[in-house]
């Protein structure tokens, strides 16, 4: 553009007396856009929040990898074998035998809640394979007790702790599925009790893990559910946790049938897949708005150049050649597109910024796993709300301009 396109073009964007109607339709135009950036900016940080939170939440207490077996439910024989095999990985830095079943757990009261048992390895350096240990927040994972009348140490989520009245030093009883035996006096199987020490209690913050698991050590939650020296499968640490399902695929066809590996990601696939969805929907509803304003972009350039036709005419007659007046036209509103993209993306990373530092927004986490709302910005989606924003915006002129371009010198100086 040369200087005098620029200054045509600046004074077209200028509110004056005469065109003060078409200057608050600018403003509005610019105001849509501004609008529209800011709502796609704060939706795409609210979905990469969520992901993220509920991806970190979810590693806590659960592996990047589980190898199990097929037909056999929950149990696997003669694992130190295979774990030596998977520890030689390397992709794989850390491995370990786990146990995982069920029971009902009491404090001394008249009912009972049920709570999945996590027997694992009292591991808390860097062999441990996932950050559970860090979360205590009382005791350990020792599971060393001070009482003679238990059968062992456990340690409890926060949220049943609390409900049950369970703290470091209290008795609580589990009652377990396995080891039940038929009293033919009753006619029943009569299950067994188990009468544990509580040693600890850990919080990650994740509502389903505080609110239902319990912790014991490995080997007497073998004795708990009755595996023997079985255990229910091998716990996996990766270098990459974003490539388990690779990793997945090249254990099993290294160990053949009948083991598997499940990858993290499958184990909480239709979450993923869901908020993966949601953010496309959103990201194209909040779309429109953008494209609103975008009309808002055409009908303003209209009314300029309805409001200016004598000038145009006049412009045209002194040699203004029609791709001149295009790209005046075009450049008015691609101002209009980029102030209120920059207006937009800026009020965008900064109430995210707000909500996120601040935890402004409070969820509930029984729903939603998790008790306030994460903002996330991804650089890269800024980056293609501006550029979707600013294409609209300069789309939008391209009628105008021709338009203006097409006018008769002649006609448009007598134009009243």
């Amino acid at each position: 553009m040369t200087r005098l396109e620029w200054a045509v073009a600046a004074r077209y964007l200028k509110s004056r007396r005469s065109s003060r109607l078409v200057s608050l339709i600018t403003l509005i135009a610019t105001g849509g856009v501004t609008v529209g950036v800011m709502a796609l900016v704060i939706v795409m940080g609210v979905m990469n929040g969520l992901q993220h939170e509920l991806r970190e939440k979810i590693l806590v207490a659960s592996p990047h990898l589980r190898v199990l077996t097929f037909g056999e439910g929950l149990r696997l024989d003669g694992w130190p074998e295979i774990l030596a095999r998977i520890r030689a990985r390397d992709d794989v830095v850390a491995g370990a035998p786990f146990v995982l079943t069920q029971g009902l757990l009491s404090a001394g009261h008249d009912y009972h809640e049920g709570v999945y048992v996590l027997g694992i390895e009292p591991d808390t350096g860097a062999a441990a394979v996932t950050p559970l240990g860090s979360k205590l927040v009382r005791g350990d994972l020792s599971f060393t007790t001070t009482r003679d009348d238990v059968d062992g140490g456990i340690v409890l989520g926060r949220r049943i702790a609390e409900r049950m009245s369970a703290f470091p030093g209290a008795k609580v009883t589990v009652i377990s599925p396995a080891g039940s035996r038929f009293n033919p006096s009753v006619g029943a199987f009569i299950p067994r009790y188990w009468q544990f020490e509580v040693t600890g209690y850990f919080e990650t913050g994740m509502y389903e893990y505080d609110n239902a698991y319990v912790l014991l050590s490995r080997d007497l939650a073998q004795r708990f559910a009755g595996l023997g020296l079985a255990v229910s499968g091998l716990e996996i640490r990766l270098i990459d946790p974003e490539k388990a399902p690779q990793v997945a695929r090249s254990i099993e066809d290294d160990l053949g049938y009948p083991y598997r590996a499940v990858a993290w990601q499958s184990q909480n696939q239709q979450l993923f897949s869901a908020l993966q969805l949601e953010k496309l929907a959103m990201g194209l509803i909040l779309l429109l708005i953008v494209i609103v304003a975008a009309f808002n972009i055409v009908s303003t350039l209209t009314m300029v150049v309805t409001d200016k036709t004598r000038e145009i005419g006049v412009l045209r007659a002194m040699g203004l050649p029609a791709a001149a007046i295009r790209r005046i036209f075009i450049f008015q509103g691609a101002v209009i597109g980029l102030v209120g993209t920059a207006l937009g993306a800026s009020l965008g990373l900064i109430i995210a910024r707000i909500v996120d530092r601040g935890g402004l927004i409070k969820l509930n986490p029984t729903v939603y796993f998790i008790d306030r709302l994460p903002v996330r910005v991804d650089p890269l989606d800024v980056g293609i709300i501006v550029l979707a924003s600013v294409a609209v915006a300069v789309l939008a002129t391209i009628h105008p301009a021709r338009q203006a371009a097409r006018l008769d010198p002649v006609e448009a100086i007598r134009h009243e």
